[in-house]
């Protein structure tokens, strides 16, 4: 089983370099990572993937805010939306290197958000400009 993820993580690898002219490996693990810290609701983990600034909508909260912000608004909807699953859906890149995700939160009360983030490369990292949860 790991040899057949080391090869298609070499596959794909190797075709996205291909067919990218500003990076050269796309760390799609990293997609996984959040997916994992948005599962466990860990709003300080995922808060580690934040940029100084990001577009963020939660319920009523929609707007640019702080890293710390943002941090403390997902600690309050973690708080009362405690997960019980989160699904990636679909992924994907842009031309420019930004990369995305589409998911489904579900949580212990049973409500269900459709989840969406959008990362940018910063200072030579993959960090989240973007984030959504809206009830599906």
């Amino acid at each position: 089983m790991k040899i057949l993820k080391c090869l298609f993580l070499l596959m794909f690898t190797l075709n996205f370099s291909a067919n990218s002219s500003n990076l050269d490996l796309i760390p799609y693990d990293i997609i996984d990572d959040i997916a994992s810290v948005i599962k466990n609701g860990n709003s300080s983990r995922l808060a580690v993937f934040f940029s100084s600034t990001i577009n963020l909508t939660v319920l009523d909260n929609d707007g640019t805010y702080s890293k710390t912000q943002a941090e403390m608004i997902m600690k309050d909807f973690f708080t009362k939306n405690p997960p019980q699953n989160f699904i990636i859906k679909q992924r994907g890149s842009s031309n420019e290197g930004s990369m995305f995700a589409i998911g489904s939160y579900i949580s212990l009360n049973g409500k269900s958000f459709r989840t969406y983030f959008l990362l940018k490369k910063i200072n030579n990292n993959f960090l989240i400009t973007m984030l959504e949860f809206e009830i599906d």
